[in-house]
């Protein structure tokens, strides 16, 4: 039998909810799904290909007390703060399904009257305005789906950190990020990232037809490998390390969403000593390959690679083209 698991966290602090996030991952027992419930305090979370630079105003955020994270997922840069709360699906790998997992949030939603439709690459929308993204990762034995639901989420505070691509912005034919999406609670004022917490895990138990056991969140604080965890993915070599002498040298929008590609050349020799890539890519192990298949090759016949894989035919052919 499925083995259902729900952890709320009592904390604000975005590397350690990210941290416990990654624990689970790594170490829940097979043949379990654990729904884990988070919010952050004042925090840009960027995905793990992204360019903090570009994706946010760094340094006033840093200044006003706010936080930069970096997610261990792919996808696009979004804004928390307590208006809003996030979830995690942490499934067995033979338990993980994204439909079923969105379906736990649509559920919990009709409670407030409110159907949600999944939207393009990842997203959820009500009435045609975006209130949640959501990001995927495989681990060795469970994969991972969390998404945030903006409830009462500061507009203002969002607009003034994000830097959002008019490119981007220009594809949806909205003037700016918050046009884009929606608070729920401008819908059903009485909704709350609180009062949300009760239908997420009553949906939970009724989509997956059992009782989800609750676990204590401050047994994780105490553990070792959250607490090293949290150390590494807090600080400045993870999260701005690569990116500060990031200059651009092509860049293009596809389908699977946008790339910045940084090329580091010997000219003498003609070869790419380095690639970097800035990607708000769903695929982060796509976007590694494509760095380590241009390392060492050379500018001027491209590389053979995967012809069916879309993102490295359309990066190589994006710099070779």
């Amino acid at each position: 039998m499925n083995k259902l698991q729900v952890v709320i966290s009592t904390q604000y602090d975005p590397f350690l909810n990210r941290a416990v996030e990654q624990y689970l991952t790594d170490n829940q027992e097979e043949d379990t799904v654990t729904m884990y419930l988070w919010k952050n305090q004042q925090t840009v979370v960027i995905g793990y290909n992204q360019n903090p630079y570009s994706e946010c105003n760094v340094q006033l955020l840093l200044d006003e007390g706010g936080h930069l994270m970096r997610r261990g997922t792919g996808g696009g840069a979004v804004y928390h703060d307590l208006g809003n709360i996030n979830f995690s699906f942490v499934a067995d790998k033979s338990l993980y399904d994204v439909h079923k997992q969105l379906s736990v949030i649509q559920d919990a939603l009709l409670a407030y009257g409110l159907e949600a439709e999944i939207s393009g690459r990842n997203d959820l929308t009500c009435q045609g305005r975006k209130f949640s993204g959501n990001a995927f990762g495989k681990g060795k034995k469970n994969n991972l789906h969390h998404g945030t639901l903006l409830i009462k989420t500061d507009g203002a505070m969002m607009q003034r950190y994000l830097t959002v691509d008019k490119a981007k912005l220009m594809k949806h034919g909205v003037k700016s990020v918050a046009s884009r999406v929606v608070n729920l609670s401008e819908l059903v004022p009485e909704l709350t990232s609180e009062s949300i917490k009760q239908p997420l895990i009553a949906s939970f138990e009724k989509v997956y037809g059992g009782k989800a056991t609750m676990l204590n969140f401050d047994t994780f604080i105490k553990n070792k490998e959250v607490q090293s965890i949290r150390e590494h993915i807090a600080s400045d070599d993870f999260l701005f390390g690569r990116w500060r002498q990031f200059k651009t040298s092509k860049k293009a929008q596809f389908p699977w969403g946008n790339v910045d590609i940084a090329l580091h050349i010997d000219e003498a020799k003609a070869i790419i000593n380095e690639a970097q890539i800035a990607s708000d890519c769903l695929d982060p192990e796509a976007i590694r390959q494509a760095e380590q298949l241009l390392q060492g090759s050379s500018t001027k016949t491209a590389p053979a690679f995967d012809m069916d894989n879309e993102i490295l035919h359309d990066i190589i052919g994006l710099i070779y083209g």
